[in-house]
């Protein structure tokens, strides 16, 4: 039998050790990688699956580690990678919690649209639109969907400081969020984004971006108040939960007339 510190060496662990119940795994599979990756894994599979809801504190690392059947410090290397990802947030004297969406995690994490001189400032949020459709080959590719697969198509007008300035096309899978109605996004207390985590336990935990330019055609340019064929900055973003799952896809077109993208790399949260 090996002790619990010879067992966090491991590479590898055979199946008469398999003492890792963090979820239902199968009896008898081998693990393999280091140790405190497949703690995380599994961790974050019990995420996944809703048994600590966002803003609830996760047990401690004691007793993680006794229902891992491994030491503190590896419980701490997967946490700490999960704390990184600002998947779960650290509350110093107070424990760890799971991310929750509100106006601040918007702002200070998926909103990059500032003042000439760098002010960060709430948008305004007008729905335009809200339809049920089918996925086009794009939209299918990007958020790993059959091509004729349902999805919601919604459309917003965001401004700052009273000037619009961004619009947004959003295509959400119809079976990750079953029963969205028109009401229920207009409605919404908080960000978008946390409609998803408190209605349909959906989490966006990163943004993949891509970026480029373009110019207003009619219609974009009559809602932004601008002449047709001004430059724009053209945003796709494509929104992933846990475990890299594709569940929004987000084009954005940018009047950067008085405002820019901003994004501060690699700057501790």
């Amino acid at each position: 039998m090996y002790d619990l510190h010879h067992l966090d060496r491991l590479t590898t662990l055979r199946p008469s050790m398999a003492k890792l119940p963090l979820d239902d795994a199968a009896p008898g599979v081998p693990l393999s990688g280091p140790l405190y990756k497949e703690v995380k894994r599994r961790l974050t599979e019990s995420l996944t699956r809703g048994e600590w809801k966002p803003g609830e504190a996760i047990p401690a690392e004691r007793m993680l580690s006794e229902r891992c059947g491994t030491s503190i410090g590896t419980i701490r290397r997967a946490i700490d990678e999960l704390v990184a990802e600002n998947i779960l947030i650290r509350q110093q004297g107070r424990g760890t919690y799971v991310a929750s969406h509100n106006r601040d995690r918007m702002l200070f994490y998926f909103f990059h649209i500032v003042d000439d001189d760098g002010t960060k400032r709430y948008p305004d949020v007008e729905l335009l639109a809200f339809a049920r459709g089918k996925a086009d080959r794009t939209a299918a590719e990007l958020l790993s969907l059959a091509p004729g697969d349902g999805v919601y198509r919604i459309r917003n007008r965001l401004s700052l400081a009273g000037s619009p300035v961004m619009i947004d096309d959003i295509t959400l899978p119809a079976a990750t969020f079953p029963g969205l109605t028109e009401r229920q996004f207009r409605e919404r207390t908080s960000t978008i984004y946390n409609l998803y985590q408190q209605a349909f336990g959906v989490s966006v935990v990163r943004a993949s971006e891509r970026l480029r330019a373009t110019v207003a055609d009619a219609e974009t340019a009559a809602l932004l108040s601008i002449a047709r064929n001004t430059p724009l900055l053209r945003i796709r973003r494509i929104a992933l939960s846990y475990n890299e799952a594709p569940i929004e896809l987000r084009i954005s077109l940018v009047d950067t007339t008085r405002n820019e993208y901003f994004a501060d790399i690699g700057k501790p949260a």
